[in-house]
This record gives C-alpha cells, structure tokens and sequence, in this order.
C-alpha cells in the first residue's frame, strides 16, 4: 500500500499553484488543463506514486483537508472491501474511472474513518 495523493482546499489555485512550485519546488500537474477547464483543479507532484490536488475551495469547505487516497493492488481493494462491509462500513461511494497520481484507475471508493475524515481506496490495472 501507498500514498496515492491528498486533497486539499485552495481559495486560489494560481496562488496555490506558484506557493507548491515555486517555493516549495514540486512539479506542476494538469495545470493548463485546469487553466483552459478542462480538468477540475490541477495537482503538484510529490513523488513517482504521490500527488497533492489543489481543490478550489467553495465557500470554506471544513475540514481543510479534502480527502487522503490510498493505492493498493486488486487484491488488497478487493480484501479492504470485505473488511468494511464486516464492519458496517458503507462502501457503496464508488469511483469509475477514477485519475490519480499513476493516471487513470479502474475503480476507486470513499468510506469515512472513525473521525469523520474521508479516506478514498483505489487501484490501477498498469
């Protein structure tokens, strides 16, 4: 299992943007295809298998992170799956397809953590 990406609000993603790349020093990802609208929000590259999204905030979404994903093989999706639903966890928030930090995933879910915090699950076929 990894680190897939994290999600967090912006109330300005060009501002957003220029903090990750050029202070921080990430790599831009779909950000002129969130510039010209074709893609939701842009992300910065952390690693090879990890992404930050840059979510436009509307209108002081709380908690300030979105979502955390985790990737994992077909297998482990599958196995996660079971788990939750032995525990009464709904797991019937799904995603497909669903784009990540490896490209495009056949299929991936939210389920909440005992905290409220949303988690979403994923895997890729490559």
């Amino acid at each position: 299992m990894r680190l897939d990406h994290v999600v967090l609000w912006t109330k300005d993603a060009e501002v957003a943007m220029d903090f990750y790349t050029r202070v921080v020093g990430l790599e831009p990802v779909r950000f002129d295809e969130f510039r010209s609208g074709d893609a939701p929000f842009p992300s910065v590259r952390v690693s090879a298998d990890s992404i930050i999204d840059l979510s436009p905030d509307e209108g002081g979404a709380q908690p300030r992170v979105n979502h955390v994903c985790l990737a994992m093989s077909k297998a482990e999706y599958d196995a996660l799956i079971d788990r939750l639903q032995a525990e009464g966890i709904d797991t019937s928030d799904r995603l497909a397809p669903t784009y990540g930090a490896r490209g495009w995933g056949p299929e991936g879910m939210y389920f909440p953590d005992p905290d409220g915090n949303v988690i979403e699950a994923r895997y890729y076929d490559h």
